[in-house]
């Protein structure tokens, strides 16, 4: 009998299609269709990637201009940290955190983590991800306003076109509708307002009254909404409203932290500080799950004033040794490799081939950007801003994954757009790249439509 032939991966053609059928039995992927999981089996099986590249199973590689989910900040491969962790293993894998039990990798990551960010945020609490820290703050605020003597101060606003997470407080302050309909018990006390007016902010905080309110959360650039830049002097006016009303800003860095923008953190572009910062993602590159928050010394010296009790929060992983470790590494190449620079540059010339692209494309209205974080607007005619009758950025997006680059189609509450947010290792040649293919996708496209 002739021996199956193995593809380049060293995976034969039984083997992968055992996997798929493994993974539509027994697999329920996060944030996507069921359905289409079922008739279809997984879009693509990625066995490993390098730099800013991935390969799936069938010996295919793709350009990654997303960071998988924004957050493979120094690229795919990086022995040194599978090497931090393992020896992180070696020594000590696991200890809880809870009273007052502490290691070195906490400790260490801590205060690096209280040096990079912005003057006056100092203390760390650590989390497992982004919905974790987000829902940990959410908490947090409504427990020091209760210390304060204030707890009916306990409303969390949030803007329009936001997303915050997927646990039960995260999902509650999104401000994408499709994320809060997914089920039909939305928490009390979430209100979200138009992403870019201060007027309903301002309006808002009167209908409700301030004194009922704890705090206004906001990504300093909305991501998974569509890479959507705050209006000029926007956070200027939202740190002054929060002074004035007593209210806590919170800053959902998630995607914006640790170098994503070209500063270490997104809300630096904006000259204000917040009262607390979210992050996740970033940290450790995703090579392993850790987030957290930082708070500001204020907050932090009134919990140890006014806290008599047991701080009654903390997940089973907070300040997990490995990941802590993990994270450090990563920060070190982070800073070794003047990543938070590159992302700065390799960003400007993102955006500069987006804006090629706007000239030589009938159906590329708005591009934007700012560090390794951008987006092109698509439209049937951008001169009157006339949408697609059906939104065309899944089927370009897929048609992009076909010629190797992996971006996303946005369409979220009538947006037709395609983000990109590459690994901060990348460079001038696979920008280029990344121009070149969409150049390619699109040219085909309006082809076909006869333009």
């Amino acid at each position: 009998m002739a021996q199956e032939k193995e593809s380049i991966t060293g995976y034969s053609e039984s083997r992968y299609q055992e996997l798929v059928e493994l993974d539509k039995k027994h697999f329920l992927h996060p944030t996507s269709s069921i359905k289409q999981q079922q008739e279809k089996g997984p879009a693509l099986i990625f066995t490993e990637g390098k730099g800013i590249y991935v390969k799936d199973i069938k010996g295919k590689s793709y350009l990654d201009g997303f960071s998988s989910l924004w957050n493979v900040n120094v690229g795919y491969g990086r022995t040194e940290l599978g090497q931090a962790a393992m020896d992180q293993m070696e020594k000590l894998a696991f200890s809880s955190c809870f009273s007052t039990f502490s290691h070195e990798p906490a400790i260490l990551l801590s205060a690096k983590i209280a040096e990079l960010a912005p003057e006056s945020l100092n203390t760390v609490f650590f989390t497992s991800g982004g919905s974790e820290s987000n829902d940990t703050a959410f908490k947090l605020v409504r427990y020091y306003w209760m210390l304060k003597g204030q707890p009916e101060k306990k409303k969390i606003i949030s803007r329009r076109r936001s997303y915050h997470g997927v646990a039960m407080g995260s999902t509650s302050a999104t401000g994408l509708a499709a994320f809060r309909t997914f089920t039909n018990s939305p928490l009390p006390d979430f209100f979200q307002v138009d992403n870019f007016s201060i007027e309903a902010l301002l309006e808002l905080i009167e209908t409700e009254g301030p004194d009922t309110i704890a705090a206004f959360i906001s990504e300093p650039i909305q991501g998974t909404g569509g890479v959507i830049l705050p209006p000029d002097n926007y956070f200027t006016q939202v740190r002054e409203i929060c002074d004035k009303h007593n209210i806590l800003f919170i800053a959902d860095e998630v995607i914006t932290g640790f170098g994503r923008t070209g500063k270490n953190f997104g809300i630096e572009h904006f000259g204000v500080t917040p009262d607390i910062i979210c992050f996740a993602k970033g940290v450790t590159s995703a090579y392993i799950p850790l987030g957290g928050l930082i708070i500001s010394e204020q907050i932090h010296s009134d919990l140890k004033e006014l806290s008599n009790g047991i701080f009654f929060h903390g997940y089973t992983y907070s300040g997990h040794p490995t990941s802590c470790a993990v994270g450090l590494k990563n920060l070190e190449i982070i800073e070794q490799e003047n990543l938070v620079e590159n992302a700065r540059m390799m960003g400007e010339e993102l955006l500069r081939g987006f804006q090629w692209l706007q000239k030589e494309h009938a159906i590329v209205g708005e591009v934007r950007g700012i560090g390794l974080m951008g987006a092109i607007e698509l439209y049937k005619d951008k001169t009157t801003n006339e949408r697609f009758e059906s939104p065309i950025a899944p089927g370009l997006a897929a048609e992009l994954l076909n010629n190797g680059l992996i971006c996303r189609g946005v369409t979220y509450e009538g947006s037709d757009m395609l983000a990109f947010a590459p690994p901060l290792v990348i460079n001038q040649e696979e920008i280029a790249k990344i121009i070149e293919i969409i150049d390619k996708v699109l040219l085909n496209f309006e082809q076909g439509l006869g333009r």
